[in-house]
C-alpha cells in the first residue's frame, strides 16, 4: 500500500527500509490539460540522480554511492521527489549484502511505483567517474540576448518562426518553475535541439522565461514546453531536456524528443 503524498507534511524520517513510502502521481491528469491522450506525442525517459544513496553492508558498517535512476516517460506514474527522498533514506539503516542485491530492490519498487520498468545503475564514490566531469554540450546560449520580459505565466504565444530551414540546439539556464504544492523554485537548464523553420531565439528566450512563476511537476512542465514548439513552431524534429538543480540530494532531468532512438546526454551542469 502507498503512503499518502508527504508533500507539505510534517515528515517523520524513517531509517529502514518502508518502500510503502513512495507516492505514485498519475501523468494522466497533466497530459489531460495539454491534449495528450492515450497516443503519446513524443519518447523519452526521466533521469533522476540520487546523491544521497546509503545503506549497511552485511557487516553493519555504512556504504554511501550515487545512483541513476530511468523512468520512460510512458509509465503510468511519476514518483512524488519528497516520497522517492524519504524511501532512499529507509535504506540507511538496512543491511544488504551486495550493491547487486541493493540495485534490484530499487528497481523492484520503483518499476512497481511507476507501473513501468525502472532501470537503476549505482556507482561507488570512490573510484568512479559519474561525477567527474561538468559538461557544457555545443548549443547556442540564449541568455545574452536583450530582451523585454513581462510574462511570468506560460504563454505559447510568444513564439515566432522565420523564414529558413535551420538544424541547431539552444541553451537557457534562465528556465524555473515551482513546485505545485510547496511553491519552492525549481531551477534548470534547458536544451532545445530541433530541425525545421528557425524559431526566432529573442521570443524563445521570453516564453521560456513565462514559467517564473508557472507551479508544476518537472516532468509535466518539460512536456508543456514540448507541446507547445510542436505545436506553434511545427520543427521536423524536436527534443527537450531540462537538467534541474538538486533538492533533497535528487535531481530530476526530463528528456523528450520525437526521435525513438534518441537518448538524453548524459550530463551534469554546473549547478548540480
Amino acid at each position: 500500500m502507498m503512503s499518502l503524498n508527504p508533500l507539505g507534511q510534517q515528515t517523520e524520517y524513517v531509517s529502514e527500509y518502508a518502500p510503502q513510502l513512495l507516492f505514485p502521481i498519475a501523468r494522466a491528469e497533466s497530459r489531460k490539460q495539454l491534449g495528450i491522450g492515450n497516443s503519446l506525442p513524443f519518447f523519452g525517459v526521466d533521469v533522476w540522480t540520487g546523491y544521497e544513496l546509503s545503506w549497511l553492508n552485511a557487516s553493519g558498517k555504512p556504504v554511501v554511492a550515487v545512483a541513476e535512476f530511468r523512468i520512460p516517460c510512458d509509465s503510468e506514474y511519476i514518483v512524488e521527489s519528497k516520497s522517492f527522498k524519504l524511501y532512499l533514506n529507509s535504506l540507511n539503516q538496512t543491511r544488504f549484502n551486495s550493491i547487486d542485491e541493493v540495485q534490484g530492490v530499487l528497481v523492484r519498487d520503483l518499476s512497481q511505483a511507476a507501473k513501468a520498468s525502472v532501470a537503476v545503475q549505482i556507482f561507488p564514490v570512490c573510484n568512479s567517474s559519474y561525477l567527474a566531469e561538468i559538461a557544457q554540450p555545443i548549443a547556442i546560449d540564449l541568455d545574452n540576448l536583450d530582451v523585454v520580459v513581462d510574462t511570468y505565466h506560460p504563454a505559447p504565444d510568444l513564439l515566432t518562426v522565420s523564414a529558413g530551414f535551420v538544424d541547431e540546439t539552444l541553451v537557457s539556464h534562465l528556465l524555473k518553475t515551482n513546485c505545485p504544492v510547496t511553491g519552492q523554485p525549481d531551477w534548470a537548464s534547458v536544451f532545445i535541439r530541433y530541425s525545421g523553420n528557425k524559431i526566432v531565439h529573442e521570443n524563445l528566450l521570453r516564453y521560456l522565461i513565462s514559467f517564473r512563476e508557472h507551479q508544476d511537476f518537472h516532468e509535466h512542465c518539460v512536456e508543456r514546453i514540448f507541446c507547445d514548439l510542436q505545436r506553434v513552431c511545427k520543427p521536423q524534429s524536436l527534443s527537450v531536456y531540462a537538467r534541474y538543480t538538486r533538492r533533497g540530494g535528487l535531481d530530476i532531468n526530463p528528456f523528450r524528443s520525437t526521435d525513438p532512438q534518441a537518448e538524453a546526454l548524459a550530463i551534469r551542469m554546473v549547478r548540480q
